[in-house]
């Protein structure tokens, strides 16, 4: 396993990270795995050298941190710091309960909310605390100084944020800076073969400005790695065969398009060549990016991580990149609200 500075910081971080949002409970979302089913994937990951483990507190509505930390506590403790072995990255922003002030971006919503994270995730602190969307309606210095404060209490290492437009993070980032409060240091945005809009001003900006970019469904909530069908015309797409694919609306909304299914016959082509599975070349092209700091993998069966780890050692040619990448047809915006 190969580590990399997060963005212009000094936190080193595996090159992939392990998403968490599968693990917790079944009756949030009927893919999701409990404990038991959940652990060898954290057993894996951990022994595979993977630090970078990224939860978020809406995932199960907290039964996910609580699987997250207790299963980092009982495997990642080989030096007998297990907290010091690993980077544990949280959000919070989505609804926790039907309280109105149980939400958003708020000083009240974040002060009890990162209490609550870490009561459930066992640990003292927090390495990267993000906020899962933009909050229309709290004030940006209201959201930014409550931040600062949780890391100047030592509950939180780092900041970082998701998917938003990139003049929102920058307003937010110049309302930091402007005060002397503490500033982001990492972005989540979508980012794949068939979602590559972030490339125009988002993945441009991290760069130039020393932001880790850590993207989440870089393989397309597995519509890049799985045989998806084009639908015959007239008829509406086959969403897969696997629990989540059949039953998450979601992924049929973003993906699925005629132009996705270009790019996904260009990725066939290029893994056929290469005697490789489509979602190595699809995680190697993510990868292949200087913008990505760490890609988001998920892994719900037994060959996902392994798979996952492949893709490291994959090295595109330009021919292979300008071939992946000819078929893309710019996409409406999705996911920022």
């Amino acid at each position: 396993m190969d580590y990399v500075n997060l963005g212009k910081t000094g936190l080193k971080v595996s090159k992939l990270a392990l998403g968490c949002m599968t693990y917790g409970s079944a009756t949030w979302r009927p893919w999701v795995l409990d404990y038991e089913a959940s652990e060898p994937f954290f057993r894996e990951a951990v022994e595979a050298g993977i630090t970078l483990f990224d939860t978020a507190n809406m995932y199960s509505l907290g039964t996910s941190e609580e699987f997250t930390g207790r299963a980092l506590k009982a495997l990642a403790g080989s030096k007998g710091n297990w907290r010091q072995e690993v980077v544990i990255a949280s959000k919070l922003y989505y609804p926790m309960s039907k309280d109105p002030n149980d939400k958003g971006l708020s000083r009240k919503h974040i002060m009890t909310a990162i209490d609550t994270s870490l009561k459930r995730l066992g640990t003292d602190y927090i390495d990267i605390y993000q906020i899962h969307r933009f909050d229309y309606e709290t004030p940006i210095e209201e959201t930014m100084e409550a931040l600062h404060d949780v890391v100047k209490a030592g509950k939180v290492r780092y900041l970082g944020a998701s998917s938003m437009y990139a003049w929102q993070f920058m307003k937010m980032q110049a309302v930091a800076e402007r005060n002397g409060w503490t500033k982001f240091v990492s972005m989540q945005p979508q980012y794949n073969l068939v979602y590559r809009e972030e490339e125009r001003e988002m993945l441009p900006l991290c760069q130039s400005e020393g932001v880790g970019v850590i993207p989440w469904s870089p393989l397309a909530c597995g519509f890049l790695a799985g045989d998806r069908k084009r639908p015959i015309p007239g008829e509406e797409a086959t969403l897969g065969e696997t629990v989540r694919s059949s039953s998450d609306r979601f992924t049929g909304h973003l993906y699925y398009s005629d132009s996705d299914f270009d790019v996904k016959d260009a990725l066939n082509a290029v893994a056929e060549a290469r005697g490789l599975p489509a979602m190595q070349i699809a995680l190697a092209w993510v990868l292949a990016n200087p913008a990505i700091t760490a890609p988001i993998v998920g892994a719900s069966k037994p060959h996902h991580i392994g798979d996952a780890l492949k893709a490291l050692s994959v090295k595109l040619t330009p021919e292979e990149i300008a071939a992946l990448k000819a078929p893309y047809k710019p996409k409406a915006v999705a996911d920022h609200e």
